[in-house]
């Protein structure tokens, strides 16, 4: 008898891991051996989560826990729709759809706006999850090239036609930028919001660090430009704005109404997001005055610690980025993987080392970001700067090595 081995589906092993996590069993081995790791790796702040946001998820209203609506509980997208006024935005609870985290927005927004083989242009390097996602929707990202000598800035408009085809059905905006920084202009958008308008297409907006601008800067979002109200889709999540990335709850927001219902369609066959981390979303919407402004200047001060210890390092090279917390560097390694592991493997200064994300996993072009790493600046001073210094020494005893 022939026994032919079972297969797993080629979406499966098309599937990427996650350059963020995928080192991670080095640092589980590392802490094995008693090493304290800075983990700069991974957007996870520690800035506590604002109270009233558990004060509202302790006191659920009710001794059963049931599914909510397909579309996310009324109460929280009100409350939405009334915090998007602060940006002189004007949309209606029925232009907003709950998601489970902002992962689900952006899966459910690839499908919705793409068929399969369809693209998206997206400028890289971009946030690594969107290869996933695409994968998982059947579809193409189509990177639009980038440079970190120019602070990341979008290519030229001719650039950006050369890459439209008849697949192509969208263009992803991230402002701002994970993993770069990077904020963009109006001017930029207006840009992008030009060529879909020639090209019909649908414009994508990832604007989870909407709260986060440097140095006085104000965000343009999507939704701020004109005749674009008919091609919009914001996708959004209050993981990060109110530190509480493990509540896995996010939002899309458009005012073309055959996206929401067709987002319905999708959500109804995944039955609805969680429920009790609604109420707390409800509550820290709510509140958001009483700490998102302190939340963005913690933030401001980490990025300023933290380029100040970059230019300590020889042949370092970053730009100073313009918000979310996050910033790309090239480092004087041949291969910042290589180097990442190795800082988890076999250096450390006192039982501590600094862990990074190589970023060649947020480049969808081989080859490209094969020297830099992202850096998430999301410990407090202290711990930042030993992270940082610890970094400094390692890449110093790093390249003596190589030598």
């Amino acid at each position: 008898m022939i026994i032919s081995r079972i297969r797993v589906s080629n979406r499966a092993v098309l599937m990427p891991e996650s350059p963020i996590r995928k080192l991670a069993p080095y640092a589980v081995d590392a802490k094995k051996r008693g090493i304290e790791i800075y983990h700069l790796n991974i957007g996870q702040p520690d800035i506590h989560t604002p109270k009233p946001i558990f004060e509202a998820i302790k006191n659920f209203p009710s001794d059963v826990l049931p599914y909510g609506p397909s579309q996310g509980l009324l109460d929280l997208r009100v409350v939405i729709s009334e915090y998007f006024l602060r940006y002189d935005i004007n949309i209606d609870p029925d232009d907003v759809f709950i998601t489970t985290g902002g992962s689900e927005a952006i899966i459910f927004t690839f499908m919705i706006t793409c068929d399969v083989g369809d693209e998206v242009l997206i400028p890289e390097p971009f946030y690594t999850n969107y290869n996933g996602f695409a994968e998982m929707a059947g579809i193409g990202i189509i990177p639009l090239s980038t440079t970190l000598l120019n602070g990341f800035r979008y290519p030229s408009r001719e650039e950006i036609e050369s890459k439209i085809t008849s697949r192509t059905k969208a263009i992803l905006v991230c402002s701002p930028n994970n993993p770069t920084g990077t904020l963009y202009t109006r001017e930029e958008l207006e840009m992008v919001a030009m060529i879909a308008r020639e090209y019909n297409l649908f414009i994508l907006s990832d604007e989870v660090y909407r709260e986060f601008t440097f140095d006085n800067r104000s965000h343009t979002s999507i939704l701020h430009l004109s005749n674009v109200q008919d091609r919009a889709i914001i996708m959004d999540s209050i993981s990060k704005r109110f530190s509480a990335c493990g509540a896995r709850i996010g939002f899309l927001v458009s005012k073309n109404k055959r996206v929401v219902e067709n987002a319905l369609k999708f959500g109804q066959a995944r039955l609805c997001p969680p429920t009790i981390e609604q109420y707390g979303a409800i509550a820290g919407f709510k509140v958001i005055d009483n700490f998102i402004l302190v939340m963005r200047d913690e933030y401001q001060k980490r990025r300023d610690i933290v380029f100040e210890e970059l230019n300590k390092i020889e042949g370092v090279y970053a730009q100073k980025p313009e918000g979310a917390f996050y910033t790309v560097a090239r480092l004087p390694v041949d291969d910042a993987e290589n180097f990442t592991k190795w800082m988890l493997t076999d250096f450390n200064v006192d039982n501590k080392t600094t862990m990074v994300s190589p970023a060649n996993g947020f480049y969808a072009t081989k080859g490209k970001g094969k020297d830099e790493v992202r850096i998430a600046f999301v410990l407090k001073d202290k711990d930042l700067r030993d992270a940082m210094k610890i970094l400094k020494l390692g890449i110093e005893e790093y390249r003596n090595m190589k030598k």
